[in-house]
């Protein structure tokens, strides 16, 4: 059975930082590309960062990039997601995703959010101002 599992959501402050993990299993983790994703009541869900597979190169969508950083644990078969200088509008349920034959490219800009194959159920961000 596949498994995404989200954790390390919370409260935090204008300009902190939080840490999202990700952990996986039932899949061939290294073979998968992983993305992170975030959705506002009411908004469409957006990609913000993805982990390529094979390669492991990442890709991160303009407005987190510098602040946010992914990486990913082949050992532990868990991706996380460092936060830093949280502002209010990052506020929103964070959701991991993987899929073997996601392009990250897409995934954060394009269409490719909407073929991703195995989703997490999401933790809860919330920044206050």
């Amino acid at each position: 059975e596949v498994q995404l599992v989200e954790s390390g959501g919370g409260l935090a402050q204008t300009g902190g930082s939080l840490r999202l993990s990700c952990v996986t299993s039932g899949f061939a983790f290294e073979n998968y590309a992983i993305g992170w994703f975030r959705q506002v009541p009411g908004k469409e869900r957006e990609g913000l960062s993805c982990i390529a597979s094979r390669n492991r190169n990442t890709f991160y969508r303009d407005s987190v990039k510098g602040r946010f950083t992914m990486s990913s644990d082949n050992t532990k078969n868990t991706v996380y997601l460092q936060m830093n200088s949280l502002k209010p509008d990052d506020s929103a349920v964070y959701y991991c995703a993987a899929d073997e034959y996601a392009l990250c490219g897409t995934v954060v800009y394009g269409t490719g959010i909407y073929g991703m194959k195995y989703w997490g159920k999401g933790t809860l961000v919330n920044v206050s101002s």
